[in-house]
């Protein structure tokens, strides 16, 4: 099982957004993300791409979890109709796609 930790805020125009994936109870990876002029929903949508990204190159990743403030944001991944960040999206989708089509009993739960 691996859990995903993530936050964005906003302070003086600078985005940040912090990851950290967990497996079996030890630091896999800890992310630190910067960005100047953006919204803190497209840098919670940018971190939510890294770490879903980093988690399914895991090959013995058989179930994620993912705890996150930006769960309106989750619903993006699986909105058909046209929206601002759907680029993300797709690339979040084919991910989680790859993911859940190796195995059968690959699960994700936000």
């Amino acid at each position: 099982m691996v859990v995903i930790i993530s936050d964005a805020s906003i302070k003086n125009n600078v985005v940040s957004s912090i990851t950290h994936i967990h497996s079996f109870n030890s630091l896999l990876k800890k992310m630190l993300y910067h960005a100047i002029s953006i919204m803190s929903t497209e840098a919670e949508l940018f971190a939510l791409r890294c770490e879903i990204n980093q988690v399914v190159q895991i090959s013995s990743s058989l179930y994620i979890i993912v705890i996150t403030v930006a769960l309106h944001m989750v619903q993006n991944f699986f909105d058909l109709s046209i929206h601002p960040y759907q680029l993300q999206t797709i690339v979040i989708s084919k991910d989680l796609q790859n993911f859940l089509n190796v195995k059968l009993e690959n699960f994700i739960e936000f």
